[in-house]
């Protein structure tokens, strides 16, 4: 590792149970990250920031007015421009040590399948079932971890799925009963909880990719911001998950 880059990662480095070798497992990592608004720009900052090598950014939108209040990867400049524009600049400027790798589409299920099997985790930051559905059938084929996270006004929930030590998948947990997921425009979101989610995402994948701690494996975190609380539940396979069994 060249004195720049200890210089840069020196505080993360000197973390208890991470040093010199969990660096080197993230700088050699590839993270595929689905969604660059609430949750992905965290997830993306911190992820660039830690050092992961190869950040892939996937996102079909453009930035609006109203993502600004939660969408941290953007700004007003960046109205009307394609999200993996402006956060392909701004991760750049941040850390110009790593590749970053930025997709202006909607990914096929065939789609996903191909870049799934060429990283190491996904990092899923959709606002819907039907993409959420399509990137977990993807880990499981590929068995890749997969970090899944979702915000809905002051509600918001994390959990890590692990097809690759026989965990649950995420549809094991959420059953598609063909619903649409609640839309921010229809009931609104805070706009910090969607980066304290995101910013969680960024440390589970960190603590995966570089061997660091106790992941969230198999494990839902939901948190109810306007109280503050905070519950962890165990996750179970299902006997008759159509996707994992």
């Amino acid at each position: 590792m060249k004195d720049e880059a200890l210089l840069r990662y020196s505080r993360q480095i000197m973390v208890r149970g991470f040093d010199l070798e969990g660096q080197d497992r993230l700088l050699d990592s590839r993270a595929l990250i689905i969604g660059l608004g609430g949750l992905g720009s965290p997830a993306s900052l911190y992820l660039a920031a830690a050092g992961v090598g190869t950040l892939i950014l996937a996102d079909d939108d453009v930035v609006d007015l109203t993502n600004l209040q939660r969408q941290i990867l953007h700004g007003t400049q960046d109205v009307g421009r394609p999200k993996t524009d402006s956060a392909r600049q701004r991760l750049a400027a941040l850390n110009d040590q790593i590749e970053l790798i930025t997709l202006n589409e909607r990914l096929t299920a065939e789609r996903l399948h191909e870049l799934v099997a060429t990283v190491d985790i996904v990092l899923d930051g959709s606002d819907n079932f039907a993409t959420r559905f399509a990137v977990n059938a993807a880990c499981v084929a590929a068995s890749k971890p997969l970090v899944s996270a979702a915000v809905i006004g002051l509600d918001g929930q994390i959990g890590v799925f692990r097809p690759d030590l026989d965990g649950p998948c995420y549809r094991c947990v959420f059953a598609d009963t063909g619903e649409e997921a609640q839309s921010c425009s229809e009931t609104g979101v805070l706009g910090p909880l969607t980066g304290v989610m995101g910013s969680l995402q960024a440390v589970e994948a960190v603590k995966v990719l570089s061997g660091l701690g106790e992941p969230l494996n198999s494990r839902l975190l939901v948190v109810d911001a306007l109280t503050q609380t905070w519950r962890r539940m165990n996750l179970q396979r299902d006997p008759n998950c159509p996707v994992c069994q």
